[in-house]
């Protein structure tokens, strides 16, 4: 069975969760902006199992589609993919009635999502996440960006989509390591808000994600209710990220935002615990379910190295970086640190 979570920011969008959608797509985005023109923005990964499928659906509805298909991977989330999606959009005589349609990953609604903020200073867009991290976490929110030299989303714009629509089928042909990315934004929404969903993962992956899909969708639909553009409870959203990105960096991003995120994770709840902040064992929980989906609880870098790449995150201000640590499964705090506790927390996260 299908559902439908209503986000009510701004104007209000519906996020459509369950399967077979991919062939509804059509009617679902003209309902909520209308017979106009259609830029899908996919990436060579996902274009040959999907693209065709979605121009077909958007077609029915009379939509005209035109395609656009970037290299795939996060070392393609750059300003150089970003120029190349605005000036095809110029090419193709793209208005201000038209709409960006991001189908893929978070990459795909990254950038489509960033370029719909940008071109003409803004025009609609809808995403159709294919991955299970987009479905629970990234297509929702409204949080676009690239990646620069410095760092992992450090240029961006927020940007609410019209719809969002999640076929569940998408999932099935997604590899294994694929689904444990998903797993872990999953997982963290547990960690944060939820002691029933977290002990609900940890008796086990159900074959149908859709509720699943649902719970992590409504828990982070209330706190981007609650704010927006990120200046407080938001920022509760970053849980394992601030580390989880230093990885990806230090990796040079063959370690996967998911991956990184879930060590992230571990290191945050072990060094918390150690300090006195996280309740005993919450760590040992934590560890256990990444472990049983297939993620790793520690990255192979020199605190040093970790802690000099997390100077560049988003959340740095001035002297100071907000971190997010478990108090228990289910309850998380926001504490800002000086930026030279880093390191300390890092390793105290071994």
């Amino acid at each position: 069975m299908g559902c439908t979570v209503r986000i009510n920011v701004g104007k209000g969008y519906d996020v459509h969760i369950g399967a077979g959608l991919l062939d509804r797509a059509g009617q679902l985005i003209s309902d909520a902006v209308g017979k106009t023109r259609a830029a899908i923005i996919t990436d060579s990964n996902v274009a040959p199992l999907y693209a065709q499928r979605l121009e077909k659906s958007l077609n029915a509805a009379g939509i005209e589609t035109f395609t656009y298909i970037f290299p795939a991977g996060e070392e393609n989330k750059r300003l150089t993919t970003l120029s190349n999606i605005l000036e095809v959009l110029a090419e193709n005589g793209f208005s201000r009635t038209d709409t960006v349609v991001a189908l893929g990953g978070g990459v795909a609604g990254d950038m489509a999502g960033f370029a719909a903020a940008v071109y003409l200073r803004g025009v609609r867009y809808v995403q159709v996440p294919t991955t299970l991290l987009a479905a629970v976490d990234s297509s929702v929110g409204g949080k676009t960006a690239v990646d620069l030299q410095a760092g992992k989303n450090l240029a961006g714009a927020f940007k609410q989509p019209e719809v969002v629509i999640c076929d569940t089928d998408t999932l099935k042909t997604l590899p294994d390591h694929e689904i444990a990315n998903g797993m872990a934004e999953t997982i963290k929404y547990g960690v944060l808000f939820s002691e029933e969903l977290f002990a609900q993962l940890e008796k086990g992956r159900p074959d149908d994600l859709t509720d699943i899909i649902r719970q992590c969708v409504a828990l982070k639909g209330y706190i981007v209710e609650i704010d927006e553009t990120e200046k407080n409870e938001r920022r509760l959203l970053n849980l394992g990220h601030t580390i989880g990105h230093a990885v990806e960096k230090c990796s040079n991003f063959g370690i996967s935002h998911g991956h990184a995120v879930a060590a992230g994770m571990a290191i945050i709840a072990r060094a918390g615990e150690k300090m006195g902040i996280t309740q005993k064992g919450t760590a040992d929980r934590i560890e256990k379910i990444l472990l049983a989906n297939d993620l790793p609880i520690s990255a192979d870098y020199a605190d040093s190295d970790l802690a000099a790449a997390a100077m560049s995150d988003k959340k740095r201000a001035g002297g100071n970086i907000t971190l997010v640590l478990p108090e228990k499964i289910g309850s998380c705090i926001l504490k800002t640190e000086p930026l030279n506790m880093l390191e300390e927390y890092v390793r105290e996260g071994r």
